[in-house]
């Protein structure tokens, strides 16, 4: 494993801090916020973006080490074991109400960074595996309908009014939030329906995707239930949602008021870098498996995190994904910044 394959392991950091988390009360139940959404939005400030892409000798290497899946594999036992301990934590007496929210707060962060956000990089794996592991990761999430209409609707209709989750100009991250969640759900059924009708197989069954996801994740919930009781699942749905909101968050900056053009034939212009907002702030990018790197992987889908490219017709986010999310929470100030943006990109 070289050095530049090592840095990778960097999300170790932020996963340690939330189990200190379950571990101790008092401020330090904090620690994985204020990791990041203090400490990480600061150093992104003042270290510079990096646009340096890999040459093709180094992309090429990139591409044969095995190293950077097992990064990846090795998320989905680390989420798991963090969930349970998560769970027991909950358990301890004496925990105060800010401990509990907490404790809550950072399990959130986990089911959207190390969750939800890896699962997504494994989802667009073509083999079952990996999407076995991606499904898994969403679980914690109580979100394995993301695989479906973020693979066969999102990457379709990206930059559309036809993607819920594209955010539109001038449309606040709150109401934004409704609307991708239940019509992101909505799509989701649909497209796992009409992949029944495709196979000829009832839409009612267990080939449905979608009727595999909800069971999936009611086992979860049921189990959680019978062994820890209300509360703690209560605890465990709320993490969830938080999850849940960081991944539309993300959603909402990657492509706030951009749009693709229809031609005279009805059809959209094709997907490409200038379409998702991109961001080249290094902490960011390896906290987040390359994440940031979004308009590349639009661009071509299967291309793997770890050589994702930089492109200069590419947009680019005021700072990194960390400190965006945090301007996005406050619409007034997000769209003073971004609108601005948008309007010189028609210059």
């Amino acid at each position: 494993m070289s050095i530049k394959t090592f840095k990778y392991l960097s999300p170790i950091t932020f996963y340690l801090t939330a189990w200190a988390s379950f571990q101790f009360t008092g401020w330090i139940v904090w620690l994985p916020l204020l990791y990041a959404w203090v400490l990480i939005p600061l150093l992104e400030l003042v270290i510079r973006p990096d646009k340096r892409n890999m040459s093709a000798a180094e992309e090429e290497i990139s591409k044969k080490s095995n190293w950077y899946d097992y990064m990846l594999y090795m998320i989905v036992p680390l989420q798991y074991a963090a969930l349970v301990f998560f769970l027991f934590s909950l358990q301890q007496e004496n925990l105060n109400t800010l401990d509990i929210a907490g404790r809550i707060f950072s399990m959130g962060l986990l089911c959207g960074t190390f969750g939800i956000n890896v699962a997504h990089e494994l989802g667009h794996r073509n083999n079952r595996f990996e999407q076995f592991l991606a499904k898994n990761l969403l679980a914690t999430s109580l979100y394995i309908h993301f695989f479906i209409e973020h693979n066969k609707g999102h990457h379709k209709n990206v930059a559309t009014h036809e993607d819920p989750s594209s955010a539109r100009l001038n449309e606040p991250v709150y109401t934004f939030y409704f609307r991708t969640i239940f019509y992101s759900y909505l799509s989701a059924w649909k497209i796992a329906n009409d992949d029944c009708r495709k196979k000829n197989v009832s839409v009612f069954g267990f080939h449905n995707e979608m009727i595999q996801a909800h069971i999936w994740q009611l086992l979860l919930v049921a189990a959680i239930y019978l062994f820890f009781g209300k509360f703690i699942t209560l605890c465990f749905l709320a993490a969830a949602l938080i999850g849940i909101l960081l991944l539309e968050t993300v959603n909402y900056i990657e492509h706030y008021g951009l749009t693709r053009k229809k031609s005279a034939s009805g059809n959209y212009e094709r997907a490409m870098p200038h379409h998702s907002w991109n961001s080249n702030h290094p902490i960011g990018r390896v906290m987040l498996f390359e994440l940031s790197r979004h308009s590349d992987h639009h661009y071509l889908a299967s291309r793997k995190y770890q050589v994702l490219r930089h492109h200069d017709d590419a947009p680019q986010l005021p700072t990194g994904y960390p400190g965006s999310m945090i301007l996005s929470l406050v619409p007034p100030l997000w769209f003073y910044v971004m609108n601005k943006k948008i309007k010189a990109l028609a210059i």
